[in-house]
């Protein structure tokens, strides 16, 4: 990691001061925007000083360096950057009279327009891992390096030759990343060539696509990936032949934390075949379940896809005087059915894997669900699809990609369900619905927040590729765009709900169901 110092701020010393007077007119003045029929009085709040808080200063700022293609292949360039970006305006942080701009004398492009930058980013920007500070906390923090367009480039972008791969399985936004992705290279800095690995990393036994602009203009209107996707088929040796035998210096991975760990090792071999190859990786999970980022794209549509579902399954349940079970996705954390169960506000009972399920008994779920069918005349569940191994165990088989199979939870709570009720309550008939929308859910089209967070993304993916990092991710933390180690993204998979904070707390608050953490 790096290290910056900053000065040690003087005990008692104040940092800031300032006043903020708010004062609100009478109805019967002639100020605009004055509506009400009411009468205030002048209301005056003045703020004088700032209260010190008793916690340790921040000394000590330490960042996470990101490999650079420099270290391994440096230019031959008097100590001066290689390329430099000429898509800055002069009133950017470095004017535009470098002597040593090659990219002036660069043939125009048919796709390319001037994209000006009016600010780009430097080596001393970080964005800091964690916002919260406490009276424990060291006099030092941790911060990632940001993300963004650099005026010291490491290719020239008209040699540039990339290539995007999706990996594993569906999610809203993949088109949107493969279109962002494309438009930078192209349109921002007239890349000579874009491909597209079909099927994975499978594809790479075939011959590629050529995108373009035109190609990819209105992909983002659709789910899935016009690349398609399968999971499984990595073969290191085989994709460094493949970047090798068609000249691709910048690769873009799409896929979740065990994609990042086979990216990672293909920038190792890169790098031991000397090949000056970028490898960027873009995090992919519908599930939101990887490390450091505050949330991936498509979760924010899957949630809202997961709403339309449990608001169906409520009227199936209300209509009958029944219960409305809904399964989604979630293999090891309980992201999307927690906050799909806040988005709709009619859930009375949630299973995730963060959490043991207890059947019976004082905090037994049945005996909860059965409670609010007598209270309200219905009910509605929400489950995570990996909630249950503690009663289901855990399965030994796994898929191509790696993953252990899940048991069919969503199934078996529908026949324990079923059984208690007709224990309990044989001589009323309460029928149990059961909803599985999982691919309905991940295959739809991104929505209008994660339409926004894939132009970040993508954008930013290629950015960091010309400057010449590598093995290195995208992503938004503490909602600011960053460079992140793939080797760190990797160790911090997957992210869990702490059964013991906020998110759970809400859930209990929620659905009233008993609380199965000591």
């Amino acid at each position: 990691m790096g290290r910056m110092q900053y000065p040690r701020a003087k005990k008692g010393e104040k940092v800031v001061s300032y006043k903020l007077s708010v004062v609100s007119k009478r109805s019967g003045s002639k100020s605009s925007g004055s509506c009400s029929t009411h009468t205030f009085a002048n209301i005056k709040l003045t703020i004088d000083n700032v209260t010190e808080i008793d916690n340790p200063p921040i000394n000590t700022m330490f960042y996470y360096k990101l490999p650079h293609l420099e270290s391994f292949f440096p230019h031959d360039n008097k100590g001066l950057p290689a390329y430099t970006n000429s898509n800055h305006s002069s009133n950017a942080r470095y004017g535009s009279d470098k002597s040593f701009d090659r990219l002036q004398d660069a043939a125009s492009h048919e796709d390319t327009v001037t994209i000006r930058y009016n600010k780009l980013v430097t080596e001393d920007e970080v964005i800091m891992a964690d916002a919260r500070r406490t009276k424990h906390s060291p006099p030092h923090i941790n911060s990632y390096v940001r993300a963004g367009p650099r005026f010291d480039l490491h290719y020239n972008p008209r040699e540039v030759k990339a290539a995007i791969v999706t990996c594993g399985g569906l999610c809203p936004g993949l088109n949107n990343v493969i279109r962002e992705i494309t438009r930078s290279l192209k349109i921002n800095y007239g890349a000579e060539c874009v491909y597209g690995i079909v099927g994975g990393f499978g594809g790479f036994k075939r011959a590629p696509m050529v995108l373009t602009p035109k190609i990819v203009e209105n992909i983002h209107h659709s789910g899935g990936t016009i690349l398609g996707a399968s999971r499984g088929g990595f073969e290191k040796d085989l994709i460094c032949a493949w970047l090798k035998r068609f000249n691709v210096n910048q690769l873009y991975v799409i896929g979740g934390d065990g994609t990042h760990r086979a990216a990672s090792l293909i920038a190792e071999e890169c790098v031991s075949q000397g090949l000056n190859v970028a490898i960027a990786g873009v995090p992919k999970t519908i599930d939101n379940d990887v490390g450091i980022i505050d949330r991936s794209f498509g979760f924010n549509s899957a949630v809202e896809e997961a709403v339309i579902a449990i608001r169906r399954a409520k009227t199936e349940a209300e209509s009958q005087s029944g219960i409305g079970v809904v399964k989604v996705m979630g293999r090891s954390s309980g992201f999307i059915a927690c906050h799909a169960a806040f988005a709709s506000g009619d859930v009375d009972l949630v299973l995730i894997p963060e959490v043991p399920i207890i059947l019976k008994g004082p905090k037994g779920c049945l005996p909860h669900l059965f409670s609010r069918v007598k209270k309200k005349g219905f009910a509605v569940v929400v489950l995570a699809e990996g909630a249950g191994e503690e009663l289901l165990g855990t399965s030994t088989e796994v898929d191509a990609g790696g993953n252990k199979k899940l048991p069919q939870i969503g199934s078996f709570m529908k026949s324990q369900i079923d059984r208690y009720l007709k224990a309990h309550s044989p001589d009323i008939d309460i029928p149990v619905k059961y909803i599985d929308p999982s691919y309905m859910i991940r295959s739809v089209a991104a929505n209008s927040y994660d339409s926004f967070l894939c132009m970040q993304l993508g954008q930013n993916a290629v950015h960091g590729c010309m400057a010449g990092f590598t093995s290195f991710t995208v992503g938004l933390v503490n909602n600011r765009m960053s460079f992140l180690p793939m080797s760190e993204l990797v160790k911090k998979s997957p992210k869990h709900i702490d059964n013991k904070g906020r998110t759970w707390e809400r859930i209990i608050q929620l659905t009233l169901q008993p609380n199965t953490i000591d």
